[in-house]
């Protein structure tokens, strides 16, 4: 099992390393980390292995920090196939300073990628939304419009309703579809995001002004969507799982 996971000692000093800046991360998370390091062997170090080092060393999560899994709206949301439903969502980061960071995001409903984001320090609008999904589809296609038709899901918000918003979707090869009214739950692959967002990345963090945050979202997003596990992706990142597939 990688020499015994590098021996006991090296392990827990490997553990201990990847926790200094993974604090919110639990022992599954965890062990994909260690095996990411060890990405060369054939063999892979247990979970199993990883739990009872970290329990014995006193760096499990404490229970109540561990998040369980929320039912989300009854509509299926994940698909088959990537490039087939984007969903997206708003929110927001208060600062220290009291000022507060406005950001809307895209999100693949099968890779989990965030494809892109917007960011203000006024509240969104329209326009934002607008520079955001040319953004999504160029950065996805290296193109101004899809190949072929995709669903936008998006909660019925102001700024996902309105019209210009709505119909530059169309032009851009989207298809925008809404949550169930009252229901903004049913977009939760999006709203799933944004806590995890926030749990490993905002709360973690000195967040002093909304410029600070400014400053950090891009590397943020990018740790995300490159080396964070995701237990939909088989405890791999967004992009290992697009090098996958």
């Amino acid at each position: 099992m990688v020499i015994y996971f590098v021996q006991k000692h090296l392990g827990r000093r490997i553990i201990r390393k990847i926790i200094e800046t993974r604090s919110t991360y639990g022992y599954k998370r965890i062990t994909a980390m260690v095996n990411n390091i060890f990405h060369g062997n054939k063999e892979k170090v247990n979970k199993k292995r990883i739990y009872r080092i970290m329990k014995i060393n006193g760096l499990l999560l404490p229970k109540n920090e561990i998040q369980r899994k929320s039912h989300t709206g009854t509509g299926k949301i994940i698909t088959l196939h990537s490039n087939t439903r984007w969903c997206s969502d708003a929110f927001e980061i208060r600062c220290f300073n009291d000022e507060k960071l406005y950001v809307a995001f895209s999100l693949d409903c099968r890779d989990r990628e965030a494809i892109s984001y917007i960011a203000s320090k006024e509240p969104l609008l329209g326009k934002d939304i607008q520079e955001l999904m040319i953004n999504t589809v160029e950065k996805r296609f290296n193109k101004i419009r899809t190949p072929r038709k995709i669903e936008w899901l998006t909660d019925r918000g102001s700024i996902y309703r309105n019209k210009l918003v709505q119909q530059l979707a169309r032009n851009l090869g989207l298809k925008p579809c809404f949550t169930a009214p009252y229901s903004p739950s049913s977009n939760g692959m999006a709203e799933a995001f944004v806590g995890t967002f926030k749990r490993d990345y905002v709360y973690v963090n000195d967040c002093y002004s909304a410029d600070w945050v400014l400053e950090h979202l891009e590397e943020w997003f990018y740790d995300y969507n490159h080396h964070a596990p995701h237990s939909g992706l088989v405890m791999m990142s967004p992009v290992q799982y697009q090098n996958l597939h």
